[in-house]
């Protein structure tokens, strides 16, 4: 799955999680570093009816939290176990425990608000 990193907008100091603007085609997911990383890096992420080969996992250097702001998406890990999510659920995966989104919703698109760092 394609990811379209924004990282221009750590100099603001307040906003708003769910104004944005999803460009015309959507290349997968679209990360946006919301305040610069200093050991724990915070961003919100926009998915909007995607889902990652099976090839592709997520293998972080970092723990990550989770939750799930909007729409409904599925998380699968590298032993075969899913998890779906709705607005409001969240989920703590541990630095290299392998993952991947499996699918997302299109309407309404998924917005996430995900932390990494040594969180465990």
């Amino acid at each position: 799955m394609a990811e379209q990193r924004n990282d221009n907008r750590t100099d603001r100091t307040n906003g708003n999680i769910f104004a944005y603007k999803l460009p015309a085609v959507m290349p997968g997911e679209s990360f946006e570093l919301l305040i610069p990383d200093r050991g724990v890096l915070i961003e919100r992420i926009i998915s909007v009816g995607s889902e990652d080969e099976e090839e592709n996992w997520y293998d972080q250097e970092r723990d990550e939290w989770v939750i799930l702001l909007q729409g409904k998406a599925v998380l699968v890990w590298a032993n075969g176990e899913r998890l779906p999510l709705a607005a409001g659920d969240w989920v703590y995966i541990p630095a290299h425990h392998r993952h991947r989104v499996a699918e997302t919703s299109a309407q309404p698109p998924c917005v996430w608000l995900a932390v990494h760092g040594r969180l465990g």
